[in-house]
Order: C-alpha cells, then structure tokens, then sequence
C-alpha cells in the first residue's frame, strides 16, 4: 500500500471519498473484490460505513454471470441508485467482474447513469477509469480480452488477519457445458511457484497463519507449464514456511486428482486434512452430457484413496440436480454416491441456465417441480449424513483456530467459534483468558448437529498466536478510522443453510 505521505496532492484531496464494493459469486471473485479494494484505498479513497447501502462516493459490482437472473440482480440494483447519483453530484457507479466481461457495452445502454465497466481482466484500471471518466464526464468501457497483470500483482485490502487467499492460477480449460468460466475468464494461467510462495511469506510475516490456495481449477497448476506434479510439489513447500500453520485449496477438478496430491496431503503436515472436490453427478450419462473428464468408478476411486492416506479427511463436494436429461435413474445414481462417500458436507444447487453455455439450449430440460423434488431427497439425505458424520466427533479433542464472525449466536450464548483442521465449524465456551481471532484453543467435542458442533466444558488450552497478534493491532488501527463494509471471507465449510441456487464458477 501507498503511504499518505506518498500520495500526490490529487490523491489527498480524495481522502474523504468514500467506496463500497459489492460482491457476487464464487471465491475468485471475493479474491478480485479485496484487490479492488486494496487498489481504491491505494489511491485514497476510504471505506464507507457499515450498512451504508449506496450512500458511497463510489459503488463498485463485482458481478456473477454463471445465474440465469444474474442481469436482472445487476439491474435492479443500478436502478435503485439510480436516484441516488442523480442526487448525488460526483458519485460513480462501477461494474466488473462477469458479467461485465460478457455484457460489455449493453451495460451502459440500459444504464446509462453507469460510470465505468471493466472486465475481469483488467481489474488493475479501475481507479484510472473512474478518474478518466470523471474528466471526460462519458462512461468508460474497457473490456481486455487477455490478462493484463495477474491479480496478485495489485494492492490489496484483506478482509482478515489471519486468514487469506493466494490465488495459483486464473481460467481455465475445461469446457462444462453448464459453465461459462473459460469464455469469461480465459484459458488457464499459472502463476510462478517462487511468486507464490513469496507471497505466502510475505503474508506469513504480516501475522497470516492461515492461506487458501485458489484457482477455477486449482490442482490443474502446472498445466501451463507442463509439469503434472506442480501442484503437489507446491503443497510439499507450503509446508516449509515457518509460521503457517494451516493450508487449504479450492476448488480441485477429479480429473487432475492424482496419487501424488494425495501423498503431498497426507505427508506436509500443515495441509489440512480436508478436501472439497466437486463431483456434480453421479451418473456417468450426466457427466458425459456435462464434458466432465470422469465417471463415477473414478470419482469414488479417489474418495477410497483420499480416506487411505487421511481417515480423518472431510470431504466436501459440489452437486448439481436437475441437468438437462437427467433421469430418475440417473438421479439415483447421483444418490447412490452420496451414500458412498458419505461427504462431511455438500453445496447442492439447482440446475438453472447459465446464459452463454451450450446446456442452455439442450433438449429436455427438467420441470421445476421435479427438480425441486429431488433437491429436497438428496438434501435430506444429505444432512442425515452430515448429522452422523459430525457424531463422530464427539469425544474428540480438537485444535480450534479462532474465527471472527461465524457464530451469529456467540454473543447470546457465551461462545466462541472456531474451525477445526478439516474445516468443521465449533461453537465453544468462552475462556476466562482473552481469546483473539487467529488464536488457536483446544477443546472437547461434546454435541454434535448437522452444520456444526459444540464443545460445552472449558477450554483444554488456550494458545496465544502471531495471526492473533495481527488481528489484534490491525483492530487498534482501524479503531478511529471510518468502519468498513465487510466483504466477508467465506469459509469452504457447512453452508448454513444449504443454498437453493446454482453454483460458483469456482465450483466446478
């Protein structure tokens, strides 16, 4: 970041102008959102208040187009500023992402009163458009068609102090026809491995004890590259960075799951035991009209691996019910591996057209209330699943880091909440010692429900941390500064509820 002394005058004249940025879809898109925050702060905007709802200087969407309604939301909600900025001399309204990528100009035809749309490649010009546009008092539509600067590249505003996200790579290859990525994203792009792992120190020093690896398809990496054991080669060198204690990745293709990830799982002691692998259908007639790579002996193969090598492992996954032609046979075959895998969790969503994607125009699309029947059996199944799962864990001793805004009950029932190493969301009893976001604490599992559990006598022991440490002083620093809107850094564990909607383009 840019020190206010560095900041030309230009810059500090803007230092009361307030920014808010909206956030739809997956996890790469939270990831772009905390670059566009970091890059607006950069050049001396400041966050808006909490709640602030469009009373911002500037409204930037970072928008999802994997939704068949996913323009209307768009729209709506440029409408509703729309009197706002006509009230507001100055303001500006932005839009990235997507759907900003594959609309283009239509954007600014049926809203005029926008600003500024740029693509997801390029997300870097945001403050250069917003200022150009300003001048030149016109929109501006600068859509790039290739990647510009790999995000990681760009200023950041983390939305935690512990936790963060490393992106490895950017597009992808595959070609679902249920999902519009490549076309919106771009083929994939791997970063180096000595960039990442810089930037894992680098957060590691700032007191990060926690990182994500992130790509559209993140055990792919090495792709580009051609070495087939980059991934895992990276995971084995995770796990030499002094002071990272945990790591995760999202989301992984069954395709590119190979023997030597499982081992570099099993073996690095600081990846977690914990795997969300989306499988989509249980039917190999499914997952030949999807153009996924696998069947279901190979799916199931690589759970009975993956349990191998970790028993301990939860195992998540994402489903899709109600493709295009999907049967009741081959519904139940989507039953029949849940069963199988007894997942710890899954993200069940309803097929829905994605605009832009060939399954849009398939024949034989599903009735709505079939495929609102069948979501609720494998939810149900589901959740009876995820309940019998989470009674394992009764007894266990578990090592909790401290999460921050994930018991929307502690404050009425005196808890704490914290993620166990295979992600299991626990709700605990507060320590009489103080206990910070980034701690870490161990505790008894003593209850187990569907989408979390319960440790309810005192805590075992109560670690104080570096990551807390951060949380602690980046608190004391943002304490007289104007309170921000928080983008949130969603969690890969137990959706509570279960969405009813289509999936994350990072999903697949």
């Amino acid at each position: 970041m840019t020190s206010s002394s560095d900041r030309s005058p230009a810059v500090e004249a803007r230092g009361n102008l307030t920014y808010e940025v909206r956030t739809y879809g997956c996890q790469m898109n939270v990831h772009d959102s905390e670059r566009l925050s970091g890059l607006l702060e950069d050049a001396g905007y400041v966050r808006a208040p909490e709640g602030s709802d469009g009373d911002a200087d500037i409204v930037v969407f970072n928008t999802c187009a994997v939704r068949e309604n996913a323009d209307n939301k768009l729209y709506g909600n440029l409408g509703h500023l729309a009197p706002k900025k006509a009230s507001r001399p100055g303001m500006q309204i932005a839009v990235g992402g997507c759907l900003a990528q594959k609309d283009r100009d239509t954007i600014v035809k049926r809203a005029p009163w926008v600003d500024v749309v740029f693509g997801t490649h390029n997300i870097g010009k945001l403050p250069v458009l917003l200022e150009r546009a300003r001048v030149q008092e016109e929109a501006q539509v600068e859509i790039a068609e290739s990647l510009e600067a790999f995000p990681s590249t760009l200023p950041t505003r983390r939305e935690s102090a512990y936790a963060a996200w490393v992106s490895i790579s950017v597009g992808c290859n595959n070609t679902c026809t249920f999902c519009i990525v490549p076309a919106l994203r771009g083929k994939e792009k791997d970063r180096r491995t000595g960039d990442i792992l810089a930037e894992i120190e680098a957060l590691v020093a700032e007191g990060v004890s926690e990182i994500t690896l992130l790509g559209q398809n993140v055990n792919a990496y090495g792709s580009d590259i051609g070495d087939r054991e980059a991934f895992s080669k990276l995971l084995r060198a995770c796990g030499n960075i002094d002071g990272l204690e945990r790591v995760r990745f999202t989301s992984p293709h069954p395709r590119d799951f190979t023997d030597d990830v499982i081992a570099a799982m099993a073996e690095t002691p600081n990846v977690m035991p914990q795997l969300h692998m989306p499988m989509q259908s249980g039917s190999d007639t499914v997952l030949k009209a999807m153009r996924r790579s696998y069947r279901q002996d190979r799916y199931l193969g690589i759970i009975e691996k993956v349990r191998a090598a970790m028993p301990d492992a939860a195992i998540s996954t994402d489903i899709i019910v109600g493709f295009p032609g999907e049967t009741e046979e081959d519904f139940e075959q989507t039953m029949h591996v849940v069963r199988e895998a007894r997942f710890a969790n899954a993200f069940t969503f309803q097929y829905s057209k994605r605009p832009g994607t060939p399954a849009a125009t398939m024949e034989n699309q599903i009735p709505k209330k079939v495929v609102q029947e069948r979501y609720e059996r494998l939810v149900a199944l589901q959740e009876e699943i995820s309940w019998e799962e989470n009674k394992k864990q009764v007894g266990r001793t578990l090592e909790l880091m401290v999460a921050e805004g994930e018991g929307r009950k502690d404050g009425t029932t005196h808890r704490l909440s914290g993620r166990a190493p295979d992600n299991r969301l626990v709700h605990f009893t507060k320590p009489d010692q103080e206990v910070r976001p980034g701690d870490v604490v161990t505790v008894e599992i003593t209850y187990a429900a569907p989408h979390h559990l319960l440790a309810e006598g005192a805590a075992l022991d109560v670690r104080r941390t570096r990551a807390g440490d951060a949380w602690e002083k980046r608190n004391a620093a943002e304490a007289a500064q104007p309170a921000g809107v928080m983008l949130g850094l969603p969690s890969i564990g137990v959706p509570e509820p279960l969405p009813a909607a289509t999936g994350g383009c990072a999903a697949h």
